[in-house]
């Protein structure tokens, strides 16, 4: 799935987001808003991810959505 459906369906992917990446608050979901930056960054932060596995993992959650 491309990242503007993703950015536009949002709100409905939200669960998926919490699930896969649990520590994830509601208030980080709110301030990603379904951007792909600002997702990967927030990985880093709660997890301690560098960026290229922050990257990986947010691409391999995509692939999924197909």
């Amino acid at each position: 799935m491309n990242w503007d459906r993703i950015e536009g369906n949002w709100k409905m992917l939200r669960g998926q987001i919490q699930q896969k990446w649990g520590d994830l608050t509601d208030d980080d979901l709110d301030r990603i808003e379904g951007k792909r930056v600002e997702l990967i960054g927030r990985l880093q932060a709660r997890y301690g991810l560098a960026r290229d596995e922050a990257e990986r993992q947010v691409d391999s959650w995509t692939d999924t959505l197909s």
